[in-house]
């Protein structure tokens, strides 16, 4: 299994969409290119399909709690490929609303992280990986809530900061 990481120009950006359950119902050609998988391959498939062993389990807890609430998120992901190479992205997820304003898909719009984030990034979900595989999301959860609390930010101020 291979195991280098994959990046993407500034320029560029990897779109996709999911049903309510997580389920792709679109990808643009870079989030074919980058995942390593084809469109047939990846289409009705669970979007966590691309996600990394590393990526620690409270960041999706997150990104999916605020979604549902008709909230944007904005979160830096580690995604696996087909190959098992990887690639990071700074996503930006939206629900999708039909005409009666009810959230009827989600939408994500990825663009190449950058390696000042990266640094930061990196030490901090290695962080919060520990503490979940030692306590669980819980224990993860308390550790992004400690340095929340440590900076005086809210999660979406502190992602944005970086």
């Amino acid at each position: 299994m291979a195991n280098r990481e994959l990046t993407f120009n500034e320029e560029e950006f990897i779109v996709s969409k999911t049903d309510l359950n997580g389920k792709i119902t679109y990808g643009n050609s870079l989030f074919m290119q980058m995942s390593g998988y084809s469109e047939i391959e990846l289409i009705d498939q669970p979007h966590k399909i691309l996600r990394h062993p590393d990526m620690p389990a409270v960041v999706f807890k997150l990104l999916w709690s605020k979604i549902k609430e008709g909230k944007e998120v904005f979160a830096y992901v580690n995604n696996k490929t087909k190959n098992g190479d990887y690639y990071w992205v700074f996503a930006h997820v939206t629900p999708s609303y039909d005409t009666n304003r009810k959230i009827c898909s989600y939408h994500s719009v990825r663009r190449k992280p950058s390696s000042i984030a990266l640094n930061f990034i990196k030490p901090l979900y290695r962080s919060l990986l520990q503490a979940e595989r030692n306590g669980g999301t819980a224990a993860s959860e308390a550790v992004l809530n400690k340095l929340l609390k440590e900076k005086g930010v809210s999660y979406d101020e502190f992602i944005l900061s970086i």
